[in-house]
This record gives structure tokens, sequence and C-alpha cells, in this order.
């Protein structure tokens, strides 16, 4: 194979420069392609993945918190098996007494004093039942 050379128009040799391989050959255009597609074929299983890793993570802190809770209401009913404590609840929830016992009630004054909660100022008023509102319009239509 003889190289040949280009000619210019007052008759002088030219360098011509070898042809320059291109970057991307089909073989890395398609590896590339493939490498992608593998790509997005595993991004939705990872993100369920992580999903689920998360949900479980939840779920065990819930376990652990009503685990808690469980073994607080079992502490309290154990209570109730001392016949001490059910006295003592029975005279605090219920005012009740032993037998032979004097019962005394202290009335505090200041909280004697019933105030009706719709006297209060700023307090909401009480809804009117639906008759009383119909009444009221007739009356108003009559007025007019």
């Amino acid at each position: 194979m003889v190289a040949r050379r280009a000619v210019t128009t007052n008759g002088a040799a030219m360098r011509t420069r070898a042809p320059q391989p291109s970057r991307f050959t089909s073989r890395a255009v398609l590896l590339s392609i493939v490498l992608l597609v593998l790509l997005l074929a595993y991004a939705y299983p990872v993100r369920v993945y992580l999903a689920q890793q998360a949900e479980i993570q939840s779920l065990e802190e819930s376990q652990q918190r009503q685990s808690v809770k469980v073994a607080e209401m079992e502490a309290r009913a154990k209570k109730w098996d001392d016949p001490e404590y059910v006295i003592s609840q029975a005279r605090q929830r219920l005012h009740m007494v032993l037998p032979g016992e004097k019962p005394y009630v202290v009335v505090d004054p200041a909280n004697s004093q019933e105030t009706d909660p719709a006297d209060l100022p700023g307090a909401p008023k009480p809804p009117r039942p639906w008759y009383g509102k119909l009444w009221s319009s007739v009356e108003a239509a009559d007025k007019r």
C-alpha cells in the first residue's frame, strides 16, 4: 500500500495527518448501554430493599416500646395482689373506710362555690335547639 500525498494547486506536496481512531468504539457504546440497563434494572429492587429494612427497623422499635408497656402493666397488675394496696386504693379512690373507723371529709370553702360554666366570660354559649333557631327566624321575618 502506498501512502498518498495531497497535492496543492501550485503542485507542492502537502502533509496529511493519519486518521484518528474514534473515542467510542461500538463495543464501548454497547458495554455502556448494557451497564446502564443493569443499573436501571437493579435500582427498583434496591429501593424496595431499603424501604423494607426501614420498615423492619420501625417495627422492631415499636415492638420494644410495646414490650416495655406490657412489663409496666404487669407490674401494676402484680400490685393488686397485695391486700394492703387494695385497701389503700379503696380508701383513696372510693373513699371507703374499714369497720370501726370514722371518716372525715374536709370541705374547702373556696372550692364549694359552684359556678355555671356559661356565666364565665369568653365561655362558649350552649347551642340552641333546632326549633329555637326556627322560631327565632320566624320572629325575625315577622318584624320586617
